[in-house]
């Protein structure tokens, strides 16, 4: 059973149809966690974010932020997508990019106010990106672009952070950059990073999370070849799951 924290998911089942996405996830993220979820394509990653999120409704379990529900308490978390589709040719610089993330306290009609471009501020300053407020979000690189759209995560000044495979398209120089961000910003809040990249986040994140459908986890950053096998569908003789240990030991297909 999970404990009480920031966010609290309790047996979560999401199907897609017939097809379960998730099954039995029992979760709970504690103030500035900063948790790695690692596992292969299809395995629900994801899907995850979006139940945090509200966005998805699961089959069956209960999830809270803040014990709330998270269709309610949406305001407390920033998402940055795997995708941010747009039109590079659109001309809005980063400064109105960013601003465009207090919507949610000014509401789309109104005015922003100096409290609004302040955090904007400080947002791009956290980023190391305010020296290109004035410049066209499409000419950015794509690792500067992904610092752009966490600066407009955090405008919202959320208590959670989802981060969903956000250096894909960042190269290897900038990539340890933007972790470095990360760090600073786990000062801030909690956060959960989506990730293929297991050397990577298992430098960088306090805890790591292994997802195929089922939750792999073991409250911290030590993976083991057991858990490995188990997320990947090989077979596997012992994990750690929450605080008890659970030995399996049929085959996976």
């Amino acid at each position: 059973m999970a404990t009480e924290g920031l966010v609290r998911l309790e047996n979560i089942w999401v199907h897609y149809g017939r097809i379960p996405i998730l099954e039995g996830i029992s979760l709970s993220i504690e103030p500035h966690d900063f948790l790695g979820i690692i596992g292969p394509n299809g395995g629900g990653k994801t899907t995850l974010l979006k139940v945090i999120l509200g966005l998805i409704t699961p089959s069956q379990g209960k999830v809270s932020i803040l014990g709330e529900p998270s269709a309610r308490s949406r305001r407390h978390i920033g998402y940055v997508p795997q995708h941010n589709l747009f039109d590079r040719d659109f001309p809005i610089d980063v400064w109105n990019a960013v601003l465009m993330g207090r919507y949610g306290q000014t509401g789309l009609l109104r005015r922003y106010r100096p409290e609004d471009k302040k955090v904007a501020r400080e947002a791009l300053e956290t980023v190391g990106m305010l020296n290109y407020k004035d410049q066209q979000i499409g000419k950015l690189s794509g690792g500067e672009q992904q610092r752009v759209f966490i600066a407009r995560a955090l405008v919202a000044e959320p208590r959670l952070l989802l981060l969903d495979e956000p250096t894909a398209s960042v190269d290897s120089t900038m990539q340890v950059e933007f972790y470095e961000i990360l760090k600073q910003l786990k000062e801030r809040m909690a956060i959960v990073l989506v990730s293929h990249d297991i050397s990577a986040i298992s430098i960088y994140v306090d805890k790591i999370a292994c997802l195929n459908r089922q939750l792999f986890y073991h409250g911290s950053k030590e993976i083991t070849p057991d858990i490995l096998e188990a997320t990947y569908k090989c077979p596997v003789q012992m994990i750690a799951h929450g605080l008890i240990p659970h030995r399996v030991l049929k085959e996976h297909g």
